[in-house]
């Protein structure tokens, strides 16, 4: 046990009460405990993305990877590895990525025997960077994102993590910004380089959804009827949407996490729940999305969509995913975990920003004239085009650390 495993029992015993509270399941894999794969030839590439939405924004470089290289992806949540499974069947194995400890991380190692390392945004562990640099394992960052908030906690403890900055091999971040925040915690000049987000890449452009219209007959959706989808809302923003929604337009709230679905149920009389599997009675204009997985679908059924998480104190959501379905995105004032992909959909006139004191009379004005609409979702699809390629991007830089073409 090394001082840093110290560390983490300590925070580990402190902060029980709250862990205790959540379901967590498949404790042998998160103490390292992988499947152990056959020696490689000297050519995987393990992929680590903590959740969903890191897992999502793989979906153009594992496959781009996979033809050049054996590929394992990690993910440290539940709903990660679903996804990462559901993704990259038949390209990649799907592993969990353990807890921090240094015993856990050799343990995992040992049994997946990578020969180089990309962690996605930031996910960097000291343990396991520390074993991997023992090991002779190049690590990289891609995607690399590191926002204010998270720079100012990183900034308190950089004389401890300066060490594990300056072992990468390299950071591929997404935009000038957060490469002066990597090299500031210790990367390299020369190792940080922008090469964009992977997300823009994993942008599915296309107009029609399959099961876009079996979800709107099954929930009894008006397809006669404008329907106005908010995707990931938070606490008070389902009564705000209710509230701001236009009459004679429908609304669809997906709130973002399950515990807060009854809450939003509550902020919507009357609202059909998804979750009940009963069509709504005539006339109904309130739904709730209560369920997992069906989002994109709803999406599709917009003619506009409300980003949620941007109207309160949190930190905004992707409106990427609605934009490329061609649809004129609203969202608000707090966007800091996105705010370049907003910033430069903004800028291309592809999206369109409202505080909580304007929302109504936006949705109103969005509603009323759908050359505007229209405008609007052009502009957001030619803007996603126009930036995609950092997966390529990234699959070659990971690619050269196997091949020993990017030097430290």
């Amino acid at each position: 046990m090394n001082s840093l495993d110290l560390l983490y029992s300590v925070g580990a015993v402190a902060l029980a009460p709250w862990w205790a509270r959540k379901s967590r399941g498949d404790w042998r894999s998160r103490f390292g405990h992988a499947e152990v794969l056959p020696a490689s030839r000297g050519r995987r590439v393990l992929v680590h993305a903590v959740s969903v939405g890191e897992v999502n924004a793989l979906r153009g470089l594992v496959p781009r990877l996979a033809e050049r290289c054996e590929v394992v992806v990690s993910a440290g949540t539940d709903t990660g590895l679903a996804r990462a499974a559901e993704l990259f069947a038949g390209s990649a194995r799907v592993v969990r990525y353990p807890l921090d400890f240094s015993r856990c991380v050799r343990r995992f190692l040992d049994a997946v025997k990578p020969d180089a390392v990309g962690l996605v945004e930031l996910e960097l562990w000291p343990n396991f960077v520390r074993e991997c640099v023992r090991r002779g394992v190049p690590v990289g960052v891609i995607n690399g994102r590191l926002s204010e908030r998270s720079f100012r906690g990183y900034r308190r403890v950089r004389a401890v993590l300066r060490g594990t900055f300056a072992s990468l091999r390299f950071a591929a971040v997404q935009d000038e910004e957060y490469r002066e925040r990597f090299v500031a915690m210790g990367v390299p000049a020369e190792r940080c380089m922008v090469t964009g987000s992977m997300k823009w890449d994993a942008a599915k452009i296309e107009r029609e959804v399959p099961g876009a219209e079996q979800l709107a007959a099954e929930l009894g959706i008006d397809r006669s009827r404008p329907v106005l989808v908010a995707g990931s809302t938070a606490e008070d923003e389902e009564a705000l949407l209710h509230a701001a929604c236009p009459a004679g337009v429908q609304l669809v709230c997906a709130p973002r996490k399950p515990e807060h679905f009854d809450e939003a149920a509550r902020a919507m009389p009357g609202c059909v729940r998804r979750s009940e599997r009963r069509p709504a009675p005539l006339g109904t204009g309130r739904f709730l999305l209560d369920t997992i997985g069906e989002l994109r679908k709803a999406y599709a059924l917009a003619d506009v969509v409300v980003m949620g998480r941007s109207f309160g104190g949190l930190y905004g959501s992707d409106p990427i995913e609605p934009a490329a379905l061609g649809k004129a995105v609203v969202i608000g004032p707090a966007v800091k975990d996105f705010a370049v992909i907003v910033k430069t959909l903004e800028r291309a006139g592809g999206l369109v920003r409202a505080d909580r004191g304007r929302l109504g009379g936006v949705l109103s004005e969005l509603f009323a004239n759908k050359e505007r609409r229209e405008t609007i979702s052009a502009a957001a699809v030619g803007c996603i085009r126009g930036q995609m390629g950092a997966s390529e991007r990234h699959a070659g830089l990971l690619e050269g650390m196997v091949t020993g073409k990017v030097e430290a």
